[in-house]
């Protein structure tokens, strides 16, 4: 019975907006062509070893390793050659773009939001009991047991617990503001007093601070995050006018 089933574009549309997906597909076509028109205006042009280098990349996150995986994977994604292509000069122009209207902008905008940027390596068990907590605290404080006991004992899950609690780094941003505000205040290595927040009671041992570092990843996070920003009224102008004509 299921060899007889035929799947149209028509279904494949009808399917996209009983998914409830059409508001999505609609603000990234006017992502595109508000950030296609822009760089048309800045006059940006893309050069074909640029087009090299990002097809090469979209390959490789995709572990393309070969022609043959590359077309299967166009096949499997219903994209031409030509689709291919457009993908990989709208993920170029995307990029010089951001970078034509935001590069001189990183550092300035770095500096200015400096400690958000900073991360902090914490090992952290959460509790449902305040008074425990406490109790725990005191304990550690006094030698009486280590963080990691409380950790083997107290974390329920079991990877976590097998780290003894330890979460890694963690940027600042990350954290809750109440505890954030905690943290950044130690001196390492520093337990914490607990510290109560909708989720339970923190119990947090502060290891390390480590301050905020522009390097090239960095860099790129705030250039794309500044772009996002640059690109967002846009979106949402475009968006009510769509709205309005599709609504009449």
């Amino acid at each position: 019975m299921s060899e007889n089933v035929t799947i149209t574009t028509e279904d494949i549309l009808h399917q996209i907006k009983l998914s409830c997906k059409i508001p999505d597909i609609v603000k990234e076509s006017i992502t595109r062509k508000i950030i296609k028109n822009a760089a048309i205006e800045a006059d940006i042009k893309v050069e074909t070893e640029e087009l090299q280098r990002s097809a090469d990349q979209i390959r490789l996150i995709n572990k393309l390793n070969s022609a043959d995986d590359t077309w299967k994977w166009l096949e499997k994604n219903g994209l031409s050659l030509d689709d291919f292509e457009e993908i990989v000069y709208d993920t170029v122009i995307s990029g010089k773009l951001a970078a034509h209207l935001m590069a001189d902008k990183v550092e300035a905008y770095f500096y200015e939001n400096q400690l958000d940027y900073f991360g902090v390596v914490i090992y952290e068990v959460v509790l449902d009991n305040e008074d425990l907590a406490l109790e725990l605290f005191y304990a550690i404080q006094e030698g009486e047991m280590s963080f990691y006991d409380v950790a083997h004992k107290y974390i329920q899950d079991t990877e976590l617990r097998r780290k003894g609690g330890y979460l890694g780094r963690v940027n600042r941003q990350d954290l809750r503001p109440e505890i954030s505000a905690a943290v950044f205040a130690a001196t390492p290595p520093q337990l914490l007093k607990p510290i109560l927040t909708s989720k339970g009671v923190h119990l947090i041992l502060v290891e390390e601070i480590i301050p905020a570092e522009l390097n090239n990843l960095l860099r790129f996070q705030i250039l794309s995050d500044l772009f996002g920003e640059w690109l967002k009224p846009q979106i949402e102008d475009v968006e009510y006018y769509t709205n309005l004509k599709l609504n009449n």
